[in-house]
């Protein structure tokens, strides 16, 4: 495609290169910003920028924060005897967005993926040993997605630390096999919470 503008065609290959965003879908919001106050794009640039630079990964769960310790895990309005265990920070929204879950997280940064080249290395395995050495946690919730590489991540840390005086717990399986959490609907999503079941081996 051939563009009018040097400076044009540069935007669209950098607003293309995110996730989801084609070519044409690229020029179409590079336009639309060339329409709009010189201000909104210099906002949406600072926030970018901001985005990149400020933001942080709470030394509890990993979420995303503007502190070395996010609001959930900084609560005392959250229980920390209940860890829900995710893959990525889209499913502790998904969980946040029902209100029936009271306790706190550690995201795991993914799941494990041998075709992807994941193995346990590359998760956040090591807090969870973190968390039962310090002594709080009675319950480990499994809130990962109903797939082989979500179900296989499960098996492998509860095979880990089985031998500890956990209970370990998994989400109902309101939500379809294959589905990833952040797609589930919130209602169901909540009662996939509150009606968790105990995890055994053989799910």
């Amino acid at each position: 495609m051939d563009y009018p503008s040097k400076v044009l065609a540069k935007a669209v290959d950098e607003i293309s290169g995110l996730p989801g965003i084609g070519k044409k879908t690229a020029l179409r919001l590079a336009l639309h910003l060339l329409k709009q106050p010189s201000s909104r794009a210099a906002g949406l640039g600072n926030s970018i920028i901001s985005l990149v630079n400020e933001i942080k990964y709470c030394k509890e769960c990993h979420n995303f924060s503007d502190f070395e310790i996010c609001e959930i895990c900084s609560s005392h309005k959250r229980s920390d005897e209940v860890i829900c265990i995710v893959e990525d920070v889209r499913d502790v929204i998904a969980i946040e967005n029902t209100g029936k879950y009271t306790g706190k997280y550690l995201i795991l940064g993914g799941k494990i993926s041998p075709m992807e080249g994941v193995g346990p290395n590359q998760l956040n395995i090591p807090s969870i040993e973190k968390k039962l050495s310090a002594g709080n946690v009675k319950e480990f919730i499994f809130a990962l997605s109903a797939t082989m590489e979500g179900d296989t991540t499960a098996y492998y840390i509860y095979k880990k630390f089985k031998n500890s005086d956990v209970k370990f717990s998994s989400i109902a399986r309101g939500i379809s096999v294959g589905d990833e959490l952040e797609y589930a609907d919130e209602i169901s999503l909540g009662r996939s919470i509150v009606n968790r079941l105990p995890y055994n081996e053989k799910d």
